[in-house]
């Protein structure tokens, strides 16, 4: 149902954030399709120039997560887009630091309209307590250096719509502020102004890193990082680095081994305990 569900309205980011020199050049919604994600990364292998282009759906049918997990969700109950970003000429070794950057925009974003106070999980998630509002996907258009970041976020989803007991919304959250066309301003507009930032570094400042780990809620917790294969890591996660990595302490002592973890190489991170 779509009635209490208004469209996106693209008035004020089309006015506020686009330009040939911003890193937002276009914007377009569609009524509904598979993937965002899918469909910039095909417009991409068609010789298209998706750099600073933001695809947003009303509806998902076959939205990606990590590891190809799929999920859908009703038309108009989220915020589903995806952003091109040509990365040619920043080193590679900050590239894993767009999508933990991205999740930051989201945070301060919903926290700005809604007053809700949510916390990132590395290397993807965006959390409110142990329920997910929301999440992250980066996927470089290989061999080319362009990365396609897309977010899904459950605004308007109701209990019974949701796919699993973990899920949340601004709505089973208690907001009353569930106006979209406002919280994807918002979050363009954040996120810009963090991508102008890493672009001008070369990758994540010191000030962009220390934004991120104030919104973690997996530093300072003993994790479980599962790997392919059936292996796994257990251990105090510590730190993000400069690459984007996590870093798991896996005894509590000072000066135990310490292990990098990239947001590539797991299967699940999990609480330990």
């Amino acid at each position: 149902m779509t009635e209490n569900r208004p469209p996106l309205d693209l008035t004020a980011v089309r006015r506020d954030l686009l330009g040939p020199d911003r890193a937002l050049r276009s914007v377009r919604v569609v009524d509904s399709t598979g993937s965002t994600n899918t469909d910039l990364l095909t417009q991409h292998e068609a010789g298209v120039d998706i750099d600073g282009m933001v695809l947003i759906a009303e509806h998902q049918s076959a939205g990606r997560g990590r590891n190809g997990r799929s999920w859908s969700s009703p038309p108009r109950s989220q915020i589903a887009l995806s952003v091109g970003l040509r990365v040619a000429g920043l080193p590679p070794a900050g590239w894993g630091w767009l999508p933990l950057l991205t999740g930051v925009a989201v945070v301060d974003a919903v926290t700005a309209i809604t007053g809700l106070e949510t916390g990132l999980k590395w290397p993807n998630d965006i959390l409110v307590g142990d329920h997910k509002l929301g999440g992250i996907l980066a996927e470089v258009a290989a061999p080319d250096p362009v990365i396609v970041v897309g977010l899904g976020l459950n605004v308007s989803l109701r209990a019974d719509e949701a796919p699993d007991a973990r899920a949340t919304s601004l709505l089973m959250l208690g907001s009353t502020m569930l106006d979209r066309s406002a919280l994807l301003g918002s979050i363009l507009a954040e996120w810009t102004a963090r991508i102008d930032r890493w672009r001008g570094a070369g990758g994540a400042d010191a000030g962009l890193m220390a934004d991120y780990r104030r919104r973690s809620l997996t530093l300072g917790t003993r994790v479980r990082a599962e790997l392919p294969g059936g292996r796994e890591i257990v251990g105090f996660a510590t730190d993000i680095d400069e690459l984007g990595q996590l870093q798991i302490r896996t005894a509590a002592e000072a000066g135990s081994p310490m292990v990098a973890v990239a947001a590539g190489d797991i299967t699940h991170l999990r609480p330990a305990d």
